[in-house]
């Protein structure tokens, strides 16, 4: 794993490159799936653990190659629609303190289900270098509920308040797990353009839901409408990942690495393995 943590990109108001968030011009994103944290329905039986399972994560995919780390809160589920709670924030700021403290690597922090504030309150307690942001353009109806209200005005304000404008915010669009109905005169190039208006420092494109492929179609449309960094965010397997390098500046695995390919399960070597080989 590269290391590249980093609190001096550029100047806000010049865009940010892949290469200044992630280290790397292409680069392999490892995604962590916290186990439960203290709140969650499914109830949390230590903090402890869910650290050393992230530990352990963080560690194999250093090992596997991997350029930087993203850490999320997947285990919550139900998840909460803006809001996630403090005991939930303390949580995730311990566990990526203790990621911090033994990986340099560039480090990005997401909040489920869209609490970009509370993501980008974690990464500057812990030193991150991006977040993933869920609704920053446009409303949505997901599985939460309405994302009635985009959040870009608001998240890059709170940004600037805090002190925190060297971290950048990668933005979902066409979130996965939603309907756009509501925005289905829009397309991919439509909301591309509109979060690149919106001073996004990067997009996160995905399939339907966790784990499904993204249409090569979608990616090649943003790819032209826009010059921000592009992450594919679900359904990255050892096999897709040249072609959607092809495009992407950043693929983010999570599901694939998992055995079965199921991402509510453990990792395997073996699997991350294969994708020692796929960065051009």
């Amino acid at each position: 794993m590269t290391s590249s943590a980093t609190n001096d990109p550029p100047r806000r108001g010049s865009k940010m490159t892949a290469h200044d968030i992630f280290g790397m011009d292409k680069s392999l994103v490892g995604m962590i799936h916290l186990l439960p944290l203290p709140g969650s329905p499914m109830g949390c039986d230590s903090l402890q653990k869910v650290i050393d399972r992230a530990s352990r994560e963080a560690e194999m995919l250093r090992d596997a190659g991997f350029d930087a780390l993203l850490i999320e809160n997947t285990h919550d589920r139900p998840y909460l629609m803006r809001n996630v709670g403090p005991e939930a924030v303390a949580a995730m700021t311990a566990v990526a303190r203790v990621i911090r403290t033994d990986h340099d690597a560039p480090l990005g922090i997401q909040m489920l289900a869209g609490d970009n504030r509370a993501a980008l309150s974690v990464a500057l307690a812990c030193d991150a270098q991006f977040i993933r942001a869920e609704g920053f353009v446009f409303a949505s109806v997901a599985d939460e509920g309405i994302f009635s209200d985009a959040d870009a005005g608001p998240l890059l304000r709170y940004r600037r308040h805090i002190g925190a404008e060297h971290i950048a915010v990668l933005a979902d669009i066409q979130k996965k797990h939603s309907s756009h109905a509501i925005t289905s005169d829009c397309d991919t190039w439509d909301h591309a353009c509109a979060a690149d208006y919106c001073l996004a420092d990067g997009l996160v494109l995905t399939g339907k839901t966790t784990g499904s492929a993204i249409r090569t179609g979608d990616l090649e449309s943003a790819r032209q409408a826009v010059g921000l960094p592009l992450c594919v965010g679900s359904g990255v397997t050892a096999e897709a990942a040249p072609n959607l390098f092809k495009h992407a500046d950043a693929l983010i695995v999570g599901s694939s690495i998992k055995r079965r390919g199921d991402w509510q399960n453990e990792m395997l070597p073996e699997l991350l393995e294969q994708f020692g080989a796929t960065k051009p």
